[in-house]
């Protein structure tokens, strides 16, 4: 069952949330359960995926515009569900993504639509950031999970998004009106309600490439042989 978060001011939220409530709910709603992830694959091998979706309707429009890499055309199209708290999809962006990026996306073979499902207010306030900096989208994405550890898991996080976030041309006031818009938050949240409730996402990353499923945070062999054999 997916816990949607209170309908709160996310300021408020940032400051009564714990560095530990973060780190408990990061990739998914319970430490306890691990994250479903696609079985390991010798290279040149195809995961298994753990099923699949109508294509269509997942690429029905969302209460969000999509924030998407690569061309509309290409033959292939991966739809990454993330969290910003989250260790694996940091992980995902820093190690796998720019390969991926070099070797498909920019050269036309395939496409990345990249969702928000957030599990907590920090992970809501880093995409209503990222969602605030129009054009600049995916840099504030790419620099938010790389210093992931210097905001995510520390006590104070709405300081240490206020420092990012400046060097990203906020103000203040800018900071503050992004993480008091009540409209963009319940959009983000209905991004991630959308994708529990119409495609059973329960942890991040998880991807839809072509209509197929796999959870967890996939290596470049892994993807690059999931992607050929679509092409």
């Amino acid at each position: 069952m997916t816990v949607m978060l209170p309908r709160r001011n996310v300021l408020i939220s940032l400051a009564a949330l714990s560095a530990s409530g973060v780190l408990l709910a990061a990739c998914g709603e319970e430490e306890a359960k691990a994250p479903e992830e696609t079985p390991p694959a010798t290279a040149g091998e195809v995961p298994p995926s753990q099923g699949s979706v109508d294509m269509a309707k997942l690429l029905e429009e969302g209460a969000l515009p999509e924030k998407v890499l690569g061309e509309a055309e290409a033959p292939v199209t991966i739809v990454e569900y993330a969290s910003m708290t989250c260790p694996h999809c940091a992980s995902f962006h820093e190690a796998t993504l720019p390969a991926i990026k070099e070797r498909y996306i920019d050269t036309g073979k395939a496409r990345l639509i990249f969702r928000e499902f957030p599990f907590d207010p920090r992970a809501e306030a880093a995409f209503m950031l990222a969602r605030c900096s129009n054009d600049n989208y995916f840099p504030m994405v790419d620099v938010l999970f790389s210093q992931q550890r210097d905001w995510a898991s520390v006590q104070d996080a709405r300081s240490a998004l206020l420092q990012i976030s400046k060097l990203a041309g906020f103000s203040q006031e800018s900071f503050e009106a992004c993480l008091t818009d009540q409209k963009l938050l319940d959009d983000v949240r209905a991004v991630r309600a959308r994708g529990a409730n119409d495609f059973k996402v329960e942890s991040t990353p998880t991807f839809f490439i072509n209509g197929g499923k796999y959870s967890g945070a996939l290596s470049v062999d892994q993807m690059s042989a999931i992607i050929e054999s679509h092409l």
